[in-house]
């Protein structure tokens, strides 16, 4: 008759399933740690521009754009940003050159899925079905009440949501937004290098500004500046910091009690401005306004920017009669690209006190040391290349 196996070795086989069991727990419990490793580390805890706090389990990798341009600024700090993003809002979307660019050296950029378009609308069930780790929106979203069934939506999701301000307050809000982005996405060392660089050139023109207190012209912005229909401009936030931290005095914080309104011609007549100052950009081609920006050659910012000034009333206006008339890229308002802008506006006003001051080697500087793309284009433009223009 055949001998049973003992007790002992009876159980080696049931000892073996309850070793494999335990490893194979063992393991699924450290798959998080695991992937955490695998994307730069440990848990992150942020505070976003409203005073949130952020948590991410590691630097994002999956992120989703509330306003599409603002992959450029993601862009600042991140040698491959469109890697990261996999769905953005189209109604604030990448110009066409500089998409142009972005797509030449980031095929991929294509593969983005669009989350919503025009009016700030929000596609919560496209970014939950996105699987993202992070969802970037301005400040602007945090305060409009449409938005907030959106956000409890997310919420809900338990997808994380920072908010940054690059255009309501840019003065007070890009730095720690960059630097904030910096931490969610790894990239806390480039951020701040960035950062640096931008607060040394502010500090120039604030300490000098300081330092000689001259007296500030009085400046009328035009924006999104076409002939007729005069004129839009801005009371409080975005160009009117620009103008005030470039030492000038915005006149029409005077007469718009918000970020935008509009004043007749004849007003900006009366009023005699020491400065007159245009936006524009390629949106407004087919309205006869201000063209230049991305892509953008010189020759058309010049031509468009003759005409304008040209125009009935816009002729008479003093700051045009003594060549104080200039006019610039309306997109500056949305990026950290803007200390450029504002190194430019501290030259006009005060030629004298920033004779130094190269803002467009400051701008190209941002583009071969930060940006991951250069985009050739016009950023600004004079009365007297204007006049020069062909």
């Amino acid at each position: 008759m055949a001998r049973l196996p003992s007790r002992s070795a009876r159980l080696l086989p049931l000892r073996g399933v309850l070793t494999a069991m335990v490893l194979g727990l063992a393991l699924l419990a450290a798959l998080p740690r695991m992937a955490a490793a695998d994307t730069g580390g440990t848990e992150i805890t942020a505070t976003d521009i409203t005073g949130r706090e952020v948590h991410l389990p590691a630097p994002a990798r999956r992120i989703v754009l509330g306003e599409g341009r603002h992959l450029t600024v993601l862009g600042l700090i991140q040698p491959d940003p469109v890697s990261l993003v996999v769905g953005w809002r189209l109604d604030k979307p990448l110009e066409p050159a500089t998409l142009a660019a972005y797509r030449a050296k980031f095929p991929a950029i294509d593969a983005i899925a669009p989350v919503g378009a025009g009016n700030r609308s929000l596609s919560v069930e496209s970014i939950i079905a996105l699987e993202p780790d992070l969802v970037l929106l301005s400040l602007m979203d945090a305060e409009d009440p449409k938005m907030q069934p959106a956000l409890a939506q997310l919420a809900s999701a338990g997808i994380s949501v920072a908010f940054v301000d690059f255009f309501s307050h840019p003065l007070e809000n890009a730095m720690p937004s960059l630097r904030l982005l910096g931490k969610l996405t790894g990239a806390a060392d480039r951020a701040e290098a960035f950062a640096q660089f931008y607060e040394g050139h502010l500090e120039t023109i604030q300490s000098r500004l300081a330092a000689a207190n001259p007296p500030k012209p009085r400046v009328f912005l035009h924006v999104h500046a076409v002939a007729d229909g005069c004129c839009a401009t801005v009371g409080t936030g975005v160009f009117q910091d620009f103008i005030a931290a470039a030492g000038g005095y915005n006149i029409g914080k005077d007469s718009v009690p918000g970020a935008l309104g509009n004043v007749s011609l004849e007003h900006v007549i009366a009023a005699d401005p020491d400065f007159y100052l245009a936006t524009g950009g390629e949106h407004l081609a087919a309205r006869g306004g201000l063209v230049l920006g991305p892509g953008i050659a010189e020759a058309t910012a010049g031509e468009t920017f003759a005409k304008l000034i040209a125009a009935p009333g816009f002729s008479s206006l003093r700051a045009v009669e003594t060549g104080h008339a200039a006019g610039f890229w309306h997109l500056f308002n949305d990026s950290p690209v803007h200390i450029a802008l504002i190194e430019y506006m501290a030259k006009a006003f005060h030629p004298d006190l920033f004779a130094d001051l190269d803002p467009a080697a400051t701008l190209a500087e941002i583009q071969t040391r930060f940006a991951p793309v250069s985009v050739p284009g016009s950023w600004w433009v004079t009365a007297a290349k204007a006049d020069a223009a062909p």
